[in-house]
């Protein structure tokens, strides 16, 4: 199945719209060892609550080779859950070295099944993204709208409409209902999801924010298609780091994250 597919059988099967995502601070840790510990035992404790899981690419490559050969063990993980991974990189280049990137996160055993990737080179620099990702049943996550507060630095001004446009006609040609080619909208936005999804109608929508950044489940119903698909809603640090390192606390966040999303649907 293509990961859109995966995703929504998933969010159906389990009846969820949460995202965890993954992101092992150093500092909240004694040791590597501890670190990996808890990760992965954050991972396996908070899955049957998760749609997919969403490590954040820049505090495994923080730790260096182990943080890496560590990324590796979480995707084998989360692969043998039959969890969707999204690789949430923000990668974006020209030509060659964008081809790089997507064989590097979008191919291969410690690839993910989709890749969270940048716009602002240029349109163009999509395209190694986006037919790696058609080619090995992934998707990629275009940046519109991020979360942060200071986005409308660079995405204001009609700046993230033309690119939600442009997610749009990538998305047009494919035959299926829902898009290998998903869109990032801050779930700090929620004013602004009714129109991003109309623009976007194919496209599954990737919420950040949830949580510790300000993101409120109650509301985000406008990101949401017919039936509760076609978006998912990621929570980073009010899951992994809901009370320190306890991981009965993350997997409490993730159950409860999870219904408030299920009430909105």
């Amino acid at each position: 199945m293509t990961f859109a597919a995966r995703l929504t059988e998933r969010t159906l099967r389990l009846n969820t719209r949460l995202c965890v995502g993954l992101d092992p601070r150093a500092d909240a840790y004694a040791d590597f060892a501890a670190l990996r510990a808890h990760t992965l035992a954050v991972l396996d404790a908070t899955h049957a609550y998760a749609a997919c899981m969403k490590p954040q690419l820049a505090f495994f490559e923080a730790l260096g080779l182990p943080g890496l050969q560590l990324l590796e063990e979480v995707c084998a993980a989360a692969r043998a859950l039959d969890l969707p991974i999204i690789l949430d990189a923000k990668r974006g280049d020209i030509g060659s070295t964008a081809e790089a990137y997507a064989r590097a996160w979008l191919s291969g055993g410690h690839a993910g099944d989709a890749l969270t990737v940048n716009p602002f080179l240029g349109f163009g620099t999509l395209l190694p993204f986006v037919t790696a990702a058609r080619a090995n049943g992934g998707a990629v996550f275009v940046l519109v709208k991020t979360s942060n507060p200071d986005q409308a630095d660079v995405q204001g001004g009609g700046v993230s409409e033309r690119v939600a446009d442009e997610v749009a006609r990538l998305s047009a040609p494919e035959a299926e209902a829902l898009s290998s080619v998903g869109a990032v909208v801050g779930a700090t936005h929620p004013q602004e999801l009714a129109a991003f999804r109309a623009r976007m109608p194919k496209a599954v929508l990737l919420l950040p924010g949830l949580g510790a950044q300000g993101g409120r489940a109650e509301d985000l119903a406008a990101a949401f298609l017919p039936g509760g698909v076609g978006a998912v809603v990621n929570a980073s640090r009010g899951v992994q780091y809901a009370a320190g390192v306890d991981v009965d606390a993350a997997v409490e966040a993730a159950r409860g994250f999870r219904d408030a999303l299920n009430a909105v649907v």
